[in-house]
């Protein structure tokens, strides 16, 4: 069977297993390829996930320990690194997972210069800046899961408050993924009517739905040990509209330039994703104290050596 769509991700543990599963059930990749420095772990996904293709749509698996089997990957997701651990930041991970980058990203570029590049391994902002300077693709070809998730979570919390569906919620978290994200309170809206202007909510329902959004990892870190299935299905989703050239609008990790004065780092602003990857970013209104937040989250992310 001819390679039509080639996924691969880097990284075998529970946050690629998870989105390489996702990927399976949905059906779109004709070719998903799972590779890990344990090349017994991409092995004994590879084996499960072929148990399943009785029920699924035909997927080709290859598993591998080489980054080279990324070859001819229209797609290539990034999830190798340290995890994050309890009571530890993502910012905390920088130094073993730059040296990681420092290794794969060069080589993966050289085996799939073709492919686009998503990072999710955290600190996802700085390892996408990591990653742009290494591989030295196209603008808009390597670029972050950044606050997707996070955003998702605000509005379902904003939904469950509101008894409303989280996807017919309007509100984006933004700036870095990790402790100075920001929401933008100032365009949250549902159906077009402001989202403080519904009742018995307000502006102190709006705070505590962020405050559990932001808490969300560390929660679920603390319970689990590990976050997976809902940055899988992010994975997911942004490989269907790569797929399909959505043009959907998504809170990305990017390179900044001039985005309300800012240049040369990696934060999530609303993007435009499409078969090219990142088309362009989109400006959307920050009133003043949003675009202090703003400029606080590329303090934090720049401070970072």
């Amino acid at each position: 069977m001819k390679c039509q769509f080639k996924v691969s991700i880097i990284g075998c543990g529970s946050v690629g297993a998870a989105g390489a599963y996702a990927m399976l059930l949905d059906g779109t990749p004709t070719d998903l390829t799972l590779i890990d420095l344990d090349a017994d772990l991409a092995r004994g996904v590879r084996t499960d996930f072929e148990h399943a293709l009785s029920f699924n749509e035909f997927t080709k698996l290859e598993a591998s320990g080489e980054i080279e089997a990324c070859a001819g990957s229209n797609l290539v997701f990034v999830t190798a690194g340290a995890r994050q651990k309890e009571g530890q930041t993502r910012l905390e991970l920088i130094e073993v997972n730059r040296k990681i980058f420092s290794d794969i990203i060069p080589r993966i570029a050289k085996a799939a210069p073709n492919a686009i590049i998503v990072i999710v391994t955290n600190p996802v902002d700085i390892l996408t800046h990591e990653a742009i300077k290494l591989a030295n693709l196209p603008d808009g070809r390597v670029f972050g899961t950044g606050t997707m998730l996070d955003t998702a979570r605000f509005q379902y919390h904003i939904g469950e408050a509101l008894e409303v569906s989280p996807r017919s919620v309007e509100a984006y978290v933004l700036g870095e993924h990790g402790d100075s994200s920001f929401p933008v309170f100032s365009s949250a809206q549902i159906g077009g009517k402001h989202i403080l202007n519904f009742e018995n909510f307000g502006e102190a329902g709006l705070q505590k739905a962020y405050e559990v959004t932001r808490e969300a990892a560390y929660r679920i870190i603390h319970d689990m040990g590990y976050t997976c299935y809902s940055i899988g299905v992010v994975m997911r989703e942004i490989m269907k509209h790569v797929f399909e050239n959505s043009r959907i609008v998504l809170p990305l990790s990017t390179l900044l330039n001039d985005y309300y004065g800012h240049s040369d780092v990696c934060l999530s602003v609303p993007c435009i994703l499409g078969e090219n990857g990142i088309e362009s970013t989109i400006k959307i209104p920050l009133n003043e104290e949003e675009q202090q937040k703003l400029a606080h989250s590329v303090k934090v992310v720049k401070g970072v050596n």
